[in-house]
């Protein structure tokens, strides 16, 4: 079996799907690997690098013509699947949920697609699970770049010329990549305050040093792993008990994405009327619609001397570590996959069977 390592083709995407150190671990499995050519150079792994690990590096055209398995990671575009016949097998995220022109191209041609993102959130799949793996990247990284717009410091300070108080920091959902980011401000001294509709991630939260930030009533329980859409009324009152420590706070990161649909607005344009001259916020749900009414995706918008930055949940900016996590998640998953470098297509398989969205050109979940 040939798999096929695409370059990504969205512009602001600096990562590679398989790192040269997975490609030879592939290989060692009996796999052969092809390259496309540049395909690693945005993540600083060179043609050589592959070439070194035992790949053949080649032009986009032979990787698509002579591979088995093509992998990416964000979803095919229309102009790649051309490229694509009933013989291919795809694996990228998909979101197939938000894509369903992607998917029905995809069944056109006759070809076979798994989504990384859909993997179920069971134990078996951990050490698959790109979502944790980017996004415990994103959280870090979200605090130093709120770190860096910043006027301020995070810690408290003691000089001779006085004391400078700690800076504030709100994270609005706790999953992995809030968590990183109560861990990350926290180390860097500031007062942290987190905020969950789903009332499972109170102790994590505090379990890191951040206060959570309790609404009355039961919360919300998360659906198999992830979170869920809040019912109106919870979200109302999740928003009055929040808003006193938005309106304290200097940086502000937001992360509540729900699978498949829109991100939930939590911080509207009024409010952020409200927030304090010279406030940071950090949207890393910018991508699906974003979790502040002004978010733009990679833009910075100034409202009212708010800062507000949209961006995503996958890294690009720390490229090297997280092409380094995507790879090892991508290994585990086609070596669990594969028998004797074969498809084992075990339907009665939990991960088989949520991750492969469309078989031979038929549609199995919409």
């Amino acid at each position: 079996m040939t798999i096929g390592i695409l370059k990504e083709t969205i512009k602001s995407e600096k990562r590679v799907s398989i790192s040269p150190k997975i490609a030879r671990f592939l290989i060692d499995e009996g796999f052969d690997i092809l390259v496309q050519d540049g395909a690693g150079n945005s993540s600083k792994f060179s043609n050589e690098d592959y070439k070194d690990a035992g790949a053949k590096v080649e032009k986009r055209g032979v990787v698509y013509k002579n591979s088995d398995v093509l992998v990416k990671i964000n979803p095919f575009d229309e102009d790649e699947l051309k490229l694509v016949d009933n013989h291919h097998i795809l694996i990228c995220q998909l979101f197939h949920k938000s894509h369903p022109e992607i998917v029905k191209l995809i069944a056109e041609k006759g070809a076979s697609i798994f989504s990384m993102d859909a993997l179920p959130r069971i134990s078996r799949a951990q050490d698959m699970d790109v979502l944790s793996s980017q996004s415990n990247l994103a959280g870090y990284k979200a605090v130093i770049k709120g770190a860096y717009e910043m006027t301020k410091i995070f810690p408290l300070m003691m000089t001779a010329a006085g004391t400078i108080t700690p800076s504030r920091v709100l994270i609005y959902g706790v999953g992995v990549a809030g968590l990183q980011a109560i861990a990350t401000a926290k180390r860097l001294g500031a007062i942290v305050e987190a905020t969950d509709i789903r009332l499972e991630t109170k102790e994590q939260a505090e379990s890191l040093g951040a206060s959570f930030i309790t609404v009355e009533g039961n919360g919300e329980e998360s659906d198999k792993g992830y979170a869920k859409a809040a019912s109106e009324e919870y979200a109302r009152k999740q928003k009055e008990a929040v808003n006193k420590s938005l309106f304290k706070a200097d940086l502000v990161i937001t992360t509540a994405m729900v699978p498949g649909r829109k991100s939930p607005v939590l911080i509207t344009e009024d409010q952020v009327k409200q927030m304090k001259n010279g406030a940071v916020i950090i949207d890393l749900a910018a991508a699906q619609g974003g979790n502040c009414e002004l978010s733009k995706m990679n833009k910075t918008v100034l409202k009212n001397g708010v800062k507000i930055i949209g961006t995503t949940i996958a890294p690009e900016s720390v490229s090297t570590n997280a092409s380094d996590l995507y790879a090892k998640n991508m290994s585990n998953f086609i070596t669990y996959l594969t028998e004797n470098n074969e498809f084992k297509w075990d339907l009665e398989d939990e991960i088989t069977d949520e991750t492969l969205i469309v078989k031979d050109g038929v549609i199995r979940k919409n």
